[in-house]
């Protein structure tokens, strides 16, 4: 079964760009494969220091998590999605965000948001729910 994360950052209403320094700076570190540049997404493949790893892929407003392993490579999602300032589309439609970000959001999507003091592992394991645990 696959499994795939969304991660936003909105500025006055309007989807942002991701930071590219911010990402490299982050996802350089525990890159597993060459950095791949093509048809609008740059694309990384990351291992954490346990061999869990990720597919990762920045695009022009969002940043793509497809199939993390469950281990450490959870902790490198959320530095990157804590860093970039963003909030996470997770499975069941729910938006995890900082609160910081409510005032930021495009109008009428407070009500399907989850509002945290911070996108922390154990945020986002709550508000994801039964539907995963990220660390078994």
């Amino acid at each position: 079964m696959s499994y795939s994360l969304s991660l936003y950052r909105f500025s006055g209403g309007e989807l942002a760009e991701p930071d590219m320094d911010v990402v490299r700076a982050v996802l350089s570190p525990v890159r597993a494969g060459r950095e791949k540049v093509g048809d609008g997404v740059t694309e990384y493949w990351i291992r954490a220091a346990d061999g869990s790893e990720a597919e990762v892929g920045i695009f022009e407003s969002f940043v793509s998590v497809e199939n993390p392993q469950a281990g450490d490579v959870w902790k490198i999602v959320i530095e990157l999605t804590d860093r970039l300032g963003a909030g996470i589309l997770i499975p069941s439609g729910a938006f995890l965000c900082p609160e910081g970000m409510r005032a930021q959001l495009p109008k009428g999507m407070e009500d399907d948001s989850v509002f945290v003091p911070a996108i922390t592992l154990a945020a986002f394991e709550r508000a994801a729910g039964p539907f995963t645990n990220p660390l078994t």
